[in-house]
């Protein structure tokens, strides 16, 4: 039986974000295939360090005292200490803290690691932060026995860092959505197809402020749902993103219920994603199989992720164009969303993303190390 390990999340079952999504996602799948499977859990207790099972996955959990970055820190190094132990192979998702991972090298360990996106170029770090992660990068590079990119244009950066050889491009996944239930739509006061979403975390480098500024610059008969996470009263770039909303604009908060989330891009008119740094972003991704209408900030790594059937926007202005040119334009909306589907069923099914995991994985298998 081929053992892996999975490094670099929070844990399963997922309830934080794309990577703790996929980690369950290709669990749960090779768990099926015969392979035994661990993932480690961050716990905020101060216990020791305990294993447990779920859906037949081995958990083991690792208890850390911090929060925020702080414990993210701690939980990594536990982990990579926790590892020197196990046999099989590893699978890291993430770089951030991937100079912990040398122990691993040095032992000879085989450990494959998802390289995520460029992440030292957002805006919301610092100096210092900026610095850590640049480093991080740099490190893990070397560090890892082969690097898989969530995108080609990340395979490109990462191609001047080490060879062109030791990086796989295996994009992220998503479930189809087909329906959802229009009643999970009541709460908030809006019908199928009379609003628009954005579903992200509320940060400079995701265009909030010029996507909020070009929906509000009049009134549109049409409502904006604005999921995230807002605290206006501590952080002064929410405070301006909600301060430019119009009446039309929602901010609900961040959901974190499924079948809501999926109501929302499934019956919204438009998926409006204005992220400017990183790869194959996950709720791209989600809104893809959900058959979304897109409309994108103009980069290469959302070009490559929504195609051609997309509308794109640079700024403000070029945001408030699009909307004035499609809201009503039932006939383009439409072939959007067909748009959407066909490129989601050519890259981004899981089925197809996890049999591509699989593939590397078992050929990156140390020979001799089956359970």
């Amino acid at each position: 039986m081929k053992l892996l390990h999975i490094l670099g999340t929070r844990g399963v079952p997922a309830k934080h974000g794309g990577f703790e999504t996929f980690a369950e996602k290709l669990s749960l799948f090779l768990v099926l295939r015969g392979w035994e499977v661990v993932v480690y859990c961050q716990e905020d207790l101060e216990n020791e360090s305990c294993e447990s099972t779920w859906s037949g996955i081995r958990r083991i959990h690792i208890p850390v005292a911090q929060q925020g970055a702080a414990g993210t820190i701690a939980f990594d190094w536990k982990v990579a200490r926790h590892a020197l132990n196990r046999e099989g192979l590893f699978l890291t998702l993430g770089y951030n803290t991937i100079i912990f991972n040398l122990l691993q090298r040095v032992k000879g360990q085989v450990n494959i690691v998802n390289m995520d996106g460029i992440e030292w170029r957002r805006d919301k770090w610092g100096a210092i932060a900026k610095t850590w992660l640049w480093m991080n990068e740099r490190v893990g590079c070397w560090i890892g026995n082969h690097l898989v990119a969530d995108h080609p244009k990340i395979k490109d950066h990462l191609a001047t860092r080490v060879r062109h050889e030791k990086i796989t491009m295996i994009p992220y996944g998503a479930d189809e959505i087909t329906s959802a239930d229009p009643i999970k739509l009541k709460p908030y006061g809006i019908n199928p197809d009379e609003f628009s979403v954005i579903i992200a975390r509320p940060e400079p480098e995701n265009s909030f402020l010029e996507m909020i500024r070009a929906f509000s610059s009049k009134q549109r008969q049409h409502r904006l749902v604005v999921l995230g996470s807002f605290t206006p009263e501590s952080n002064a770039f929410h405070k301006a993103v909600m301060a430019a909303a119009s009446d039309e604009v929602i901010f609900p908060g961040a959901i974190y219920e499924p079948k809501v989330v999926q109501a929302l891009r499934f019956h919204s008119r438009f998926y409006l994603h204005g992220h400017r740094v990183g790869g194959t972003n996950p709720s791209l991704v989600e809104a893809l199989g959900a058959g979304c209408a897109v409309i994108a900030h103009d980069n290469h790594f959302n070009r490559w992720v929504a195609g051609d059937g997309a509308a794109y926007f640079k700024d403000e202005s070029s945001c408030a164009e699009v909307l004035d040119r499609l809201l009503s334009d039932d006939a383009s909306v439409k072939e959007m969303k067909e748009s959407s589907k066909q490129r989601f069923h050519e890259c981004f099914t899981w089925e197809k993303v996890l049999h591509e995991y699989e593939q590397l994985l078992l050929k990156w298998y140390p020979k001799g190390s089956d359970s």
